[in-house]
């Protein structure tokens, strides 16, 4: 299991999405390094999503 998810249903995802395959965490840690930062003071209501090509989250 990897996440809480099995390898099965984790491909399945990936398949679902425009790119293939399930996102990989290096692919999603910028955003969370910036939320994390003193660049992110003034950000509220915001929206991030990871939706691997699909559009708005």
């Amino acid at each position: 299991m990897t996440g809480g998810q099995t390898q099965e249903r984790l491909t399945k995802l990936g398949q679902d999405t425009p790119m293939g395959r399930p996102g990989q965490p290096a692919e999603l840690a910028s955003v969370y390094v910036e939320l994390a930062s003193a660049a992110a003071s003034y950000t509220t209501g915001q929206i991030y999503g990871a939706s691997s090509g699909r559009g708005n989250p």
